[in-house]
């Protein structure tokens, strides 16, 4: 069960947070610092996933933005690296080449993405064709 999504620029920024466990706000503030400290500061060579705290955070850079789950540590490591790709695979067709500030100005959208790719911390649609019809729907009622 993925606890928490982050997507983090490398100045530590973050840009976006779903929480899927309830957390308090300064309990927020220093998750997401600690995060970034921690992936930030990995080399390359290194795997994706750390453990962290009680749980494991499993983590890909895409150009400037580190995106971050945390997740159980019984839960699959690769399957939660492929969960994030096909997250930016959707965001990158959605917006066509997705850029940092895609992110900032269409917050709504990106949050709208994930609740259609994720519920409940779950991996909700796995077809990238299916959540990006259901985004053009959506984008057709407004």
């Amino acid at each position: 069960m993925i606890h928490y999504l982050l997507i983090q620029n490398r100045q530590g920024k973050t840009r976006l947070s779903k929480w899927y466990t309830p957390y308090e706000d300064i309990e927020k503030r220093k998750l997401s610092s600690e995060i970034h400290k921690l992936v930030n500061s990995r080399e390359s060579k290194f795997t994706n996933f750390v453990e962290f705290r009680t749980h494991k955070v499993v983590y890909r850079r895409y150009a400037g933005l580190f995106f971050s789950v945390c997740v159980d540590p019984t839960d699959n490591e690769l399957f939660c690296l492929e969960a994030i790709h096909l997250f930016v695979e959707i965001l990158d067709a959605y917006f066509g080449n997705v850029c940092e500030l895609d992110l900032v100005f269409n917050f709504y959208k990106v949050y709208a993405i994930i609740d259609e790719v994720f519920l409940a911390g779950e991996l909700m649609e796995p077809s990238k064709q299916v959540a990006l019809q259901r985004m053009e729907f959506l984008d057709n009622l407004a």
